[in-house]
């Protein structure tokens, strides 16, 4: 059984005053990804290696999470050029490349890959809560946390357990 956690980047200045990939954290930005990493560390989410994209917004949401001491135990940290706007599928493609060794993951990208690939892990789950939360977006900042049952290398696109879903409005 592993551990699958989704946390899109926080709120970004608005495009266009720069590259994209350049676009850095708003002061809301910030508070919301120390709001969202304090959350983590009080739900016990302590992933063993974070995922990460090179954009400047996902670098700095890491460096948020770091600064409100998140975990007790530093996780590995591996910064991936590919996870830039991925998709849905080539976020699961790099997931499948971990090692069994690997407990717990934490992925930290951008819409809308990551809102479309935590909607096909969920697969069909009618009544649930947090999965109709999850079906209305993924905003900035948003985490999912799954369980999943398969190994790494044969993740597939649905079936997985949605074991929390939650928004930095949810913890004003």
């Amino acid at each position: 059984m592993h551990q699958l956690i989704l946390l899109r980047h926080a709120k970004a200045v608005p495009e266009g005053k720069g590259p994209d990939h350049d676009r850095v954290l708003t002061d809301s930005g910030r508070a919301a990804a120390t709001a969202i990493g304090l959350a983590m560390r009080q739900a016990g989410l302590a992933p063993d290696v974070v995922l990460v994209s090179t954009a400047a917004r996902t670098q700095a949401t890491l460096a948020q999470l770091e600064a409100a001491n998140v975990w007790e135990e530093w996780p590995n940290i591996d910064v991936i050029p590919t996870l830039y706007m991925a998709s849905a599928a080539q976020i699961r493609e790099i997931l499948r490349e971990l090692p069994e060794t690997v407990r717990s993951a934490l992925v930290i990208g951008h819409n809308p890959g990551l809102h479309e690939c935590a909607l096909s892990l969920a697969g069909p789950m009618p009544g649930k809560r947090d999965r109709k939360r999850l079906e209305e977006g993924f905003p900035t900042a948003a985490l999912a946390e799954f369980l999943i049952s398969t190994p790494w290398h044969q993740l597939g696109a649905s079936g997985y357990s949605l074991q929390r879903y939650m928004v930095p409005k949810d913890l004003a």
